[in-house]
């Protein structure tokens, strides 16, 4: 079987193409290269050799994350609504048993996305939920695979349904985005993938241009960010990763860590 999913980012490329010859969003400042070089796989192999665990992080809101870990580790985070469901972000992994999962839930509305780092293999789930796939316009470029469910928009904001929006912060990557959801906390939770960066003690929240790579935002960029996310109401953030769930707390953690940038809100 053609090997098509890069094994550093997880994302499937074009399954009747050749496969370049290195990753284009790894070979980017913002991920990397192993040292072995490029290495590639394929979903079938990802399904023998990961499954997908699924945690309940809220009445509405779970976490879908493969285990072992596979490439960048990300989890894709599933949002209940009455007006239908939203994936935001992807793994790439889907499975009999996740597509059950999801469609006792109601199935998916739509698909979202922080940023090109998480788009892993989009076509596959947006093609067996039959759903658009929303992706700033911004990074277009990074989707080497247009298959006909992608939607790219414009602009600050898109609104959903129920008052839940997507909101580009830029930063990370110029189409970096979160997304709202006013249901799940008191002020509305952020699910932010890597456009807002909790850190591991909780205590502090990052923008950056690179996160692996430690390359700051320009201070212009960064000040921009800022000014975006304070314009946002919230008091939860549910990251990217499975250790990013700060709640009720997280717009005085965000204040806080603007401060340390030296910045005035």
């Amino acid at each position: 079987m053609k090997q098509d999913t890069c094994c550093t980012c997880g994302t499937q490329f074009n399954t009747n193409s050749p496969s370049p010859d290195f990753c284009p969003i790894c070979n980017d400042d913002r991920q990397y290269l192993k040292e072995n070089g490029q290495q590639w796989t394929n979903s079938t192999e990802i399904n023998i050799n990961h499954k997908v665990n699924i945690t309940q992080l809220s009445p509405s809101l779970f976490a879908l994350q493969l285990t072992p870990l596979f490439a960048l580790g990300q989890r894709a985070l599933l949002v209940l609504s009455p007006g239908g469901n939203i994936l935001w972000d992807c793994i790439p992994l889907l499975n009999h048993e996740i597509i059950d999962f999801i469609q006792s839930k109601g199935g998916l509305k739509a698909i979202a996305f922080s940023h090109p780092h998480f788009y892993s293999n989009v076509n596959q789930w947006a093609n067996n939920f039959d759903c658009p796939v929303f992706i700033h316009r911004f990074d277009e470029q990074w989707i080497f695979n247009k298959g006909p469910h992608i939607t790219f928009w414009e602009g600050q904001v898109q609104q959903l349904w129920d008052g839940i929006s997507i909101i580009n912060t830029g930063g990370h990557f110029p189409g970096s985005s979160v997304l709202r959801v006013p249901h799940l906390s008191a002020e509305g939770a952020l699910l932010t993938g890597d456009s807002v960066y909790v850190s591991r003690n909780k205590k502090h929240i990052a923008i950056m241009y690179s996160y692996p790579n430690y390359i700051p935002l320009p201070a212009n960029e960064l000040a921009n960010v800022v000014q975006r996310v304070e314009g946002i109401n919230f008091d939860t953030i549910y990251g990217g990763f499975e250790w990013q769930n700060l709640t009720n707390q997280a717009k005085t953690v965000f204040r806080s860590s603007v401060a340390r940038y030296g910045l005035h809100l």
